[in-house]
């Protein structure tokens, strides 16, 4: 990666929210924040209690291992086993990561050459084509069937031919967008027939509703050749300032991204690495409350959204409602709006690529009589669109 290589990186559009965020708090503004997707729950006493104990074990003053803790692994394996009925050699297919986000990175320029093509769904978590531009490659997005899936009818059979990655991320973030293990089983076809490495970002593996199960992409028999899927403690575990996750899958792609992560780092934390295992290896008890509270909040926020005319569907999966921007509103016309108006901060949909224009996110990171006053905000600031839709400010 060049200097010239990062610099022709658009700005980063949560930083621009987040600059206009503390605009308004330096003007003694209070603000409902619904924008960032950072879990608001306690980190479970379990974990806290799993810190403490590594926290003060002499253990912790030297390096951590290079590709997981034995703990961690053993931890990892079987939560896979018990939640998906999934086997992996903890020795082989396994590697902590400091975070899903920069596994991602890590996997993505370990794997990509200058030239090379990834494939990210068109609406997509902001690092897939970060990273892929960092790497020197290029972002190829794939839209949308009407039901969430990915259209790879729709690539190019040039684009294809250089295609080194494909990304998928179910449930969706910012979609919330859920498929099926079928559907699953499709992607990992796809990349088997195109000697693609597939990616499944699983970042939400445990937020779902209504009696829908989050598939693992390792349930598909013969993925673990062609796929790797990772999975995180910051949002199932209100973890997200500890800076845990791993990726599980192809041992091939594992070795390339160890490989990688050792000429510039040195494992992961073994403090995190701890709080993960006490996270994973209770995951049954850990996540039901977790989900209760989210669902409580889903269901109020969607009422009153309901409530003040707009048509809402609740979703099944994630801790998100993505919604259109009211007709009169730019993208950042509405953001603006709100924040400068009642004082919501919400994410416009251009943070998740140019075919989220129109769109924006809701994160249900409030309480749920937060989340109806924020709703009844929306609902005001909605019916006072302007006469004449102004252009969107630029990006």
């Amino acid at each position: 990666m060049s200097l010239s290589t990062l610099a022709a990186i658009p700005p980063y559009v949560f930083y621009e929210l987040d600059a206009r965020r503390v605009a308004q708090r330096a003007l003694g503004r209070s603000l409902i924040d619904v924008g960032i997707g950072s879990p608001d729950g306690p980190i479970p006493a379990v974990v806290v209690e799993a810190m403490q104990r590594t926290a003060a074990d002499r253990g912790l003053s030297g390096y951590p291992e290079f590709r997981a803790h034995p703990l961690f692994r053993a931890a990892v394996t079987g939560y896979l086993h018990t939640r998906f009925g999934v086997t992996v050699d903890a020795g082989s297919e396994l590697l902590a990561l400091a975070g899903s986000k920069e596994g991602i990175a890590e996997l993505l320029l370990s794997h990509c050459n200058p030239g090379d093509v990834v494939l990210i769904p068109e609406v997509y978590y902001p690092v897939y084509a970060r990273a892929t531009l960092l790497a020197g490659a290029q972002p190829v997005f794939v839209p949308f069937l009407a039901d969430g899936r990915l259209d790879l009818a729709a690539v190019a059979p040039d684009d294809l031919a250089r295609a080194r990655v494909m990304i998928v991320n179910y449930p969706g973030n910012p979609t919330t967008a859920t498929v099926t293990l079928d559907d699953l089983a499709q992607f990992v076809d796809f990349a088997a027939r195109h000697d693609l490495l597939l990616i499944s970002d699983l970042a939400y593996s445990e937020l779902s509703y209504d009696g829908y199960v989050v598939p693992s992409v390792l349930q598909v028999p013969g993925a673990s050749r062609v796929a790797v899927e990772l999975h995180t403690c910051s949002k199932s575990f209100n973890m997200a300032g500890v800076r845990v996750a791993f990726v599980a899958g192809s041992r091939n792609a594992i070795a390339q991204l160890d490989a990688y992560r050792a000429n510039i780092g040195y494992g992961v934390s073994t403090l995190a690495q701890m709080a993960g295992t006490a996270a994973f290896t209770h995951h049954a008890t850990i996540v039901p409350p977790i989900v209760a509270e989210y669902r409580v909040r889903r269901d109020a926020l969607v009422q009153a959204l309901r409530a003040g005319g707009w048509a809402v569907a609740s979703p099944n999966a994630t801790m998100y409602l993505w919604l259109p921007v009211p007709d009169g509103f730019g993208d950042w016309e509405w953001v603006d709006a709100l924040m400068q108006g009642p004082g919501v901060v919400v994410t416009p949909g251009i943070a998740f690529g140019n075919a989220g224009r129109g769109r924006f996110r809701v994160s249900l990171v409030q309480p749920a009589e937060v989340l109806a006053q924020a709703a009844a905000a929306i609902t005001v600031t909605a019916a006072a669109a302007p006469a004449v839709a102004r252009p969107s400010q630029p990006d």
